[in-house]
């Protein structure tokens, strides 16, 4: 096939997707404070927030250039927005705004979620809307914790832990506040065993950039930087090591919370793994349907998060890029080349209630459908739920 005629056709769709990341965090970790710092940064100067309550925001009114009705132009550039009844709707209106010339083109959105709420809703609003998901693409989730409060909340609200596990950027807030060290340590430490994927920040040292570009696509070079994206080899390391050096970091020093405190403050968070399954062997592309098909419909609630980078028989030379939350994924990218010398398939799976050791079973079991001949493969996949072939595939 001539190389030109993809990028021909691309050229008649709709322009390239674009990258929303969402802020969320506990009520009081200091959102607003972050975004107001946020706000001012040049880094945002294209970029739209959206935001509840201009009220709850407490936006500083020296940034703030011109108002008009629900949307407010800051100093930097910046387009703050209310959501006006639900994300949808506002999100449909702002693209019509946008391209009919009524607003500033913007080139990224950033969505303020409110304190309890779980992120998935939010994102799946996005991802599950077939013309938003032409619109748009999940660029990354930034999760606020408190670094004072941070330990006990995690202790007893799951919904924390779980915005924990889902994001790419984890960002430590009032960490000026926090008198022992070894206490900041030990939330740190904590939050890499949950989610050692993601990168930890300091509320007041960190930059726009750092938490925005969280995506696939590299935003200097405009080209896919999937090391930094997937961050895999931290996931491998915290395989390796992680869990003990979790516990080790509680140390002797604090033997007088006793052991039902480490039971307690572990609770919620024994319900998560992350998990890089790596393979070597390219997937048959019907196999990693069905592979990722069942692990949607069966266990999507406990797909939290999963992102990969997939090779497939069928073209050795361009791999797959998978993004989900939950049992909604992307469209899945079809790279025009690997991005580096490794050319393995890399998932990382944020895992709640569902063991790794069935996830790496089930890939094990349609690696193996790959090289079954074909009759027997196409009577799995014509009919994968038969209860003769479910039991194939699991015995």
């Amino acid at each position: 096939m001539n190389e030109g005629q993809p990028d021909s056709i691309l050229t008649r769709r709709p322009p390239p997707p674009i990258p929303v990341s969402i802020l969320t965090g506990f009520l009081g970790a200091g959102k607003t404070t972050l975004l107001n710092r946020l706000l001012r940064d040049p880094a945002l100067s294209d970029t739209l927030v959206l935001i509840n309550e201009f009220g709850e925001i407490g936006l500083d009114h020296l940034l703030v250039e011109r108002a008009d009705g629900d949307m407010i132009l800051m100093s930097s550039g910046c387009l703050c927005c209310t959501i006006r009844g639900d994300l949808v709707s506002t999100l449909e209106d702002l693209l019509k705004r946008r391209d009919n010339g009524r607003i500033t083109p913007f080139q990224r959105v950033l969505i303020e979620t409110t304190g309890l709420a779980d992120p998935a809703p939010v994102l799946h609003t996005i991802m599950f809307h077939p013309y938003l998901m032409l619109r748009y693409r999940l660029e990354g989730v930034i999760t606020l914790v408190d670094a004072v409060n941070g330990s006990s909340t995690l202790g007893s609200h799951e919904e924390s832990v779980k915005q924990a596990a889902v994001a790419d950027r984890l960002v430590l807030s009032k960490t000026d506040l926090v008198s022992d060290r070894a206490d900041l340590e030990n939330l740190e430490a904590r939050l890499s065993a949950l989610n050692p994927a993601a990168r930890i920040f300091e509320a007041r040292n960190v930059s726009a950039a750092q938490l925005l570009d969280a995506g696939l696509y590299n935003p200097e070079t405009k080209t896919p930087d999937v090391a930094r994206w997937l961050n895999a080899e931290a996931v491998e390391h915290a395989q390796s090591h992680g869990h003990h050096h979790h516990h080790d970091h509680h140390g002797h020093d604090h033997h007088h919370h006793g052991h039902a405190h480490h039971h307690d403050v572990n609770r919620h968070d024994a319900r998560i793994r992350a998990h890089c399954l790596r393979s070597d062997k390219p997937l048959d592309p019907r196999g990693f349907d069905l592979f990722l098909n069942m692990l949607r419909e069966f266990h999507g609630p406990s797909l939290l998060r999963v992102k990969g980078i997939v090779a497939l028989s069928d073209d050795l030379s361009r791999p797959l890029v998978i993004h989900g939350v939950q049992h909604v994924f992307h469209p899945p990218i079809r790279l025009d080349a690997w991005p580096d010398d490794d050319h393995s398939t890399r998932i990382v799976f944020i895992l709640k209630d569902l063991t790794v050791d069935f996830v790496e079973k089930l890939w094990a079991a349609f690696a193996n459908i790959a090289r079954t001949d074909t009759p027997d493969r196409d009577a799995l996949e014509n009919n994968p739920l038969a209860p003769g072939s479910k039991s194939g595939l699991f015995s």
